[in-house]
């Protein structure tokens, strides 16, 4: 299910980081009539950077390093393919990406870890009261 969900977010990644668009000066509106935010786009790579890495990384907690270097790795490559779409490649985009990949699988390892530690102290208690799952 990991691989599958990291899959799905990494295709809806490359959609959406490789689509051209138009940009809008700050302080305007789009096309849709959304209010333009500076540093949205910013905010945007590290949070989607940040989910890529967290399915693997919950999964294989002991190896969170490299599924956020993987993932950072990811974004860079996404960042030069701007660069042939019509975009911009901007290398703060690529901190943006590097920051919520290492962001993303540190938190979702650390959470990971506690949570299997929980399940088997909550089944062990369980099982000696002889409550099956």
């Amino acid at each position: 299910m990991a691989y599958f969900l990291t899959l799905i977010l990494a295709v809806m990644i490359t959609w959406s980081t490789l689509t051209p668009v138009t940009p809008v000066p700050p302080g305007l509106t789009d096309e849709t009539g959304a209010i333009f935010v500076p540093g949205f786009y910013s905010i945007a790579h590290v949070v989607a950077f940040a989910a890529l890495a967290v399915p693997l990384a919950w999964r294989y907690p002991h190896r969170w390093v490299v599924v956020a270097a993987v993932a950072a790795a990811f974004g860079g490559l996404t960042e030069i393919l701007q660069s042939y779409v019509g975009r911009n490649m901007e290398f703060a985009d690529f901190v943006a990406d590097a920051t919520g990949a290492f962001f993303g699988a540190w938190c979702a390892s650390r959470i990971g870890r506690r949570w299997r530690v929980f399940r088997t102290r909550v089944r062990s208690k369980g099982a000696s009261r002889g409550i099956a799952d």
